[in-house]
């Protein structure tokens, strides 16, 4: 397992894009089960108050830092190599090295369509990249008989890796809860990386997610969806990490 940073109490893993993609490559590669969780405040915020929710997080093969802020606690934490592991670049780069080295793909998530569009909109950027399946979910869980059919949709399609495209923490629960059952190698959770790189959403200018600033993007965009999320968790996270570094306040770090 990679070394982890506490940030409150979710051991956040320190990558840069280059040392995931290795991870994940290595991964596939032994066949070395696992979920990789992309991890930001609103993630670390949702562990909080859930202890199960926490324990998924520190038990994932890696739990890469999401958000600016993950990094800038990194760095504090004298780990000058951690770099933002953003779940959309995420995606490119392991498409990217999957065109060369037969990386099988499958996408589960989003609105109906979304993730056949995906994987149409990857295919035209990746020619040789091989996606292999595709299901969108009902938006409540899976019954008995839905798990069946997804098990065996997977297992005739035989994926390296499952990417998740639901939101946080449904995906991460579903990952974690679903691995022993799938036949897969890894499932990585990348919540809104299939509405952007279907094109159904825009992303935030670089200079923007840099900055730290996406929130607030976000936030113009799906206002109604958003602002519960960023208006109450970005200042408690804030007040948070004031104590955590100060000392006043101690949070373990649980593996999972």
């Amino acid at each position: 397992m990679t070394k982890r940073v506490n940030v409150l109490g979710v051991g956040v893993s320190v990558l840069n894009l280059r040392t995931a993609l290795d991870a994940i490559a290595g991964a596939v590669r032994t066949r070395r089960k696992g979920y990789i969780c992309v991890t930001g405040v609103h993630g670390v915020m949702e562990a909080q108050a859930d202890e199960n929710f926490r324990r998924i997080l520190n038990g994932a093969f890696l739990c890469t830092p999401d958000g600016m802020p993950m990094v800038w606690m990194g760095k504090f934490r004298g780990q000058a190599e951690m770099r933002r592991v953003y779940g959309p670049d995420l995606m490119m780069d392991v498409c990217a090295w999957s065109e060369t080295s037969g990386c099988r793909h499958f996408f589960y998530g989003g609105a109906p369509g979304v993730a056949e569009l995906l994987a149409q909109k990857l295919k035209v950027k990746f020619p040789k990249l091989a996606v292999t399946g595709c299901y969108t979910p009902p938006f409540r869980a899976l019954n008995a008989a839905e798990e069946i059919q997804l098990q065996e949709m997977v297992r005739a399609a035989r994926p390296d890796i499952l990417w998740v495209g639901l939101s946080t923490p449904k995906q991460e629960k579903f990952m974690a809860e679903s691995l022993t059952k799938l036949d897969v190698t890894l499932m990585i959770g990348v919540g809104a990386a299939f509405d952007f790189h279907a094109g159904r959403v825009k992303q935030a200018p670089r200079w923007m997610q840099r900055s730290g600033l996406e929130w607030f993007y976000r936030l113009c965009q799906e206002p109604r969806r958003l602002a519960k999320r960023y208006l109450k968790n970005n200042p408690q996270f804030a007040l948070k990490v004031a104590g955590q570094l100060s000392g006043l306040k101690k949070y373990p770090l649980e593996q999972g």
